[in-house]
């Protein structure tokens, strides 16, 4: 039987079944032990230094307890911390993206994707360059600014030579004011050698969501193709950061299995690149399972209602404060806003889960990964966004001026991240308000930079900001700190 180590590079040792079982009995043995759940809960708080802010984080053990306790003020007081924690290292800054889906051929069997190798009656598409241009196009024209490709595992129709080349194409479209400047990746796990491809295209974020940690379900749900392999699935973040990648993105698909053990295999994971590499991850997603093409929701009877993944959220910002937390748009508008609040710093807009969805005037429903629950355009989720008090950031520059991996996290531990990446929101929500927003979204977009701007701390950062701020009025483009 394997041992729980989380410096080890194999998957059975660092997220390991008998650890993870043991914390459960732990969490719910002690879910009502006020002195311990004080203890936590302290541990967790922000605390200022003499540079900023600082956070110690929770162990999986420690937010497994915070979870599984039910006791209605102390679980308010999670929320409570969650956003302050939120607030210290990403302000209320909300970053924007897109999802961008380029094939849908797949050659697994995954028993929760439409895009499975049976599934005979989906139409299968595969984007051509000239359509990836169209798509990002269309794209730009919205204002966005940051996207993830998406595509299917298939040697034959989807090999690393098709993403490369895809990345390149994408990175190449200037049109009007637009650019695509940062290209995240959720593809298939893959070789040292293929993560060096990826990082020498210059990519932000690698992504690859777990789906489960839970390995005999693993194997279940994925019952043919390559990613049936539980191990070499969850070792691809050690290999991709082998392979040079400096920022990996985490996710689990939660109501496939039981929540309580994601929750934990999540943070195990977390604290096995930590361990490892010296940092965390860059993100953290939190997926739900939803209905698609034949795929039914229902047949997972491990579904989570609202309440409780907005704490899995909130319990998540406390274990790993430095992370970035995605929410996508299969959620609604209602539970988004209220997760806004629970610790989430990136959300998608305006999402079409479909191979060349983008450039179709009405939303295809034929081919969609997943259904998108938030149907609104960009400009009415930044608008919603404003309105709520949050900043809708289009910034991309942390990653442009090679702050990324530990750089990034030393950033951000020491809370300086906010010397550059407030005035870099404002500067980039500028860029959209000029060029792309509504007359009543610029109209309040404008009102926040000013009322923003004053909340700068360093007089001459201020100065400088409200100077690019100006030029972008006047035609000039892409400024950052």
């Amino acid at each position: 039987m394997a041992l729980y180590n989380p410096k080890s590079l194999k998957a059975e040792e660092f997220i390991n079944d008998g650890e993870i079982l043991a914390t459960l009995e732990y969490a719910e043995e002690n879910k009502h032990n006020l002195e311990l759940i004080d203890k936590i809960l302290e541990k967790a708080r922000p605390k200022k230094t003499e540079h900023g802010v600082s956070c110690e984080g929770l162990t999986h053990r420690e937010a497994s307890v915070l979870l599984a306790c039910d006791i209605p003020e102390k679980v308010e007081e999670i929320y409570k911390i969650a956003e302050e924690i939120k607030l210290a290292f990403y302000g209320n800054r909300i970053v924007m993206f897109a999802p961008l889906y380029l094939s849908n051929y797949c050659v697994n069997g995954c028993l929760y994707c439409p895009y499975h190798l049976k599934n005979t009656h989906i139409a299968r598409k595969k984007l051509t360059q000239d359509e990836i241009r169209a798509e990002v196009i269309a794209l730009q024209d919205m204002g966005h600014k940051r996207l993830a490709i998406e595509l299917g595992e298939d040697p034959v129709n989807n090999p690393i030579e098709y993403v490369l080349e895809s990345i390149k194409t994408i990175y190449s479209i200037n049109h009007k004011n637009g650019a695509i400047r940062r290209v995240n990746v959720n593809i298939a796990a893959t070789t040292v050698e293929n993560y060096r491809k990826l990082k020498d295209a210059v990519i932000g974020t690698y992504i690859l969501f777990q789906e489960t940690y839970h390995k005999e379900s693993y194997e279940r749900l994925h019952p043919t193709g390559p990613k049936h392999n539980y191990a070499y699935h969850t070792e691809a973040m050690d290999r991709a950061m082998e392979g040079g990648i400096d920022d990996v993105g985490l996710g689990v698909l939660f109501g496939l299995e039981l929540y309580k053990y994601e929750f934990a295999g999540l943070i195990m994971h977390a604290e096995h690149l930590e361990a490892v590499h010296g940092v965390g991850p860059h993100t953290i997603s939190v997926p739900r399972v939803k209905r698609a093409d034949d795929i039914d929701p229902d047949v997972f009877d491990n579904s989570i209602p609202d309440e409780m993944f907005e704490k899995i959220i909130a319990c998540i910002r406390l274990a790993v404060p430095y992370t970035g937390m995605i929410i996508s748009t299969r959620e609604s508008e209602e539970v988004r806003g209220r997760a806004l609040n629970k610790g989430i710093s990136q959300i998608s807009g305006a999402s079409r889960t479909s191979v060349g969805g983008y450039t179709e005037e009405e939303r295809p429903h034929d081919s969609e990964q997943f259904d998108v629950s938030d149907q609104r355009t960009l400009d009415e989720v930044v608008r919603w966004l404003m309105e709520n008090g949050h900043i809708p950031s289009f910034c991309t520059a942390c990653y442009r001026e090679g702050r990324t991996g530990d750089r990034f996290m030393t950033l951000c531990k020491n809370g300086q991240i906010l010397n550059c990446c407030h005035p870099n929101a404002l500067i980039t929500l500028k860029e959209y308000l000029v060029d792309y927003a509504s007359d009543e979204t610029k109209k309040i977009g404008l009102e926040l930079i000013e009322k923003e701007l004053e909340k700068i701390p360093n007089e001459k950062v201020k100065a400088t900001a409200k100077s690019y701020i100006d030029k972008i009025e006047g035609g000039e483009r892409d400024f950052r700190f």
